[in-house]
């Protein structure tokens, strides 16, 4: 287990806390604040014990060169209504400027720096440039998850330089998502959709290793349902997948692990709105029409798996589900973990995102923070901006 915020001695010292608040912006309007709102609790538990507050996150993609569009300005703006204190920022990440303002805090102050990927030494891991980032702090938390599966200045060199420590939000990931690996409560199930199987191998392989079902759904079903040799119209396959799930479906028998794919398919003849929609059997898809969605009996199959579950994975959505005529697969699966006494754990990036249009977020043990991290994760790889932090 990492250390956290709980096992150092925060009062009177300068934290520098790597957050995730790379959050969704339309023209500097925030459109979704989740990201920052799940970093509160940390944020609140370091002023509480009397520190200074330096805030470090990326935003977007700027590629190395300072894009006024990937400003963390309007960030500022939202953690100030959130916390309903005053939250400095400052146009830069380091140097004099910076230096300057972090020497003028006080305990209980918060200061929020400029994007780290203006600089293309972040990305880069430079050692130097992670040392001038640690300059301005006397205790490292991480706090960041969604992108602690990347060895980048402000997520894992900094550690290497500053006592360093996971936060609240980092500890509750490594907690759910560990005990999914570790030690779950049996029976346990995952359920696997989204588009592609490429994606999904090193997870699916894993959980192989420790499931006792899983579930799939998705885009990626046809790959599968393709390798058994059913007819799935112009559903999108990954051609140069097909052997490997093949060997996959064939792990899963060795080892005993029950895999279900869809047994029907709500399909269309495009994504295009207003094209018709009908559902079919499993191996009935007509050439000229794609799989869009699980069926009914698809549904009943599926809730039926899951109705004595004790631990729950779920990542990628089972249909197109940004489509309210493709969304009752995800819908009724979403609604069935809702109802469940069992640890639910949905994977960050689409699952997260189609559970919270669907308004059940707060009805999950944990919802992961990290689309690819959770991935990673879960397929038991190290992740370095875990790595780089003490043990207890």
């Amino acid at each position: 287990m990492k250390k956290t915020v709980r096992d150092v001695p925060l009062s009177g010292k300068r934290v520098l806390m790597r957050a995730d608040l790379n959050v969704p912006l339309d023209g500097g309007r925030i459109t979704d604040d989740t990201r920052i709102r799940e970093t509160l609790p940390t944020i609140e538990f370091c002023l509480k014990q009397g520190t200074g507050l330096i805030l470090l996150s990326h935003l977007g993609r700027p590629d190395g060169t300072r894009n006024p569009k990937y400003s963390l300005k309007p960030v500022a703006q939202r953690l100030e209504k959130l916390l309903k204190r005053r939250v400095q920022f400052v146009d830069d990440c380091l140097g004099p400027t910076v230096e300057q303002r972090v020497q003028q805090l006080k305990p209980g102050d918060v200061l929020l720096l400029e994007n780290v990927r203006f600089y293309p030494e972040e990305e880069r891991n430079d050692p130097a440039f992670a040392k001038s980032l640690a300059q301005v702090g006397e205790i490292y938390v991480n706090d960041a998850f969604g992108t602690a599966h990347r060895a980048h200045a402000s997520t894992e060199g900094v550690a290497h330089h500053l006592p360093a420590v996971a936060g609240l939000l980092m500890e509750k990931e490594i907690t759910y998502l560990g005990g999914a690996l570790a030690n779950p409560a049996r029976p346990y199930v995952a359920i696997l959709g989204g588009a592609k199987v490429s994606d999904k191998i090193g997870v699916l392989t894993t959980l192989l290793e420790n499931v006792d079902r899983v579930l799939i759904g998705g885009g990626m079903s046809y790959t599968f349902l393709k390798a058994q040799g059913k007819s799935v119209g112009s559903s999108r396959i990954e051609h140069e997948k097909l052997e490997l799930a093949r060997q996959l479906l064939e792990k899963a028998a060795s080892r005993k692990v029950t895999v279900q794919l869809p047994a029907d398919h709500v399909i269309t003849t495009s994504l295009d709105p207003g094209t018709p929609v009908k559902t079919v059997t499993v191996g009935e898809i007509p050439e000229g029409w794609m799989g869009a969605d699980i069926g009914p009996r698809t549904i009943k199959v599926f809730t039926a798996d899951l109705a004595d579950a004790k631990t729950v994975v779920w990542n990628g959505p089972l249909g197109v589900f940004e489509q309210e005529r493709f969304l009752e697969g995800s819908r009724r699966i979403a609604q069935t973990l809702a109802r469940l006494r069992a640890t639910t754990i949905i994977g960050g990036g689409d699952s997260a995102a189609c559970v919270q249009q669907l308004k059940l977020a707060d009805k999950m043990s944990h919802i992961s923070t990290g689309g690819g991290a959770s991935l990673e994760f879960l397929e038991g790889k190290v992740l370095p901006g875990i790595a780089a932090l003490k043990d207890k």
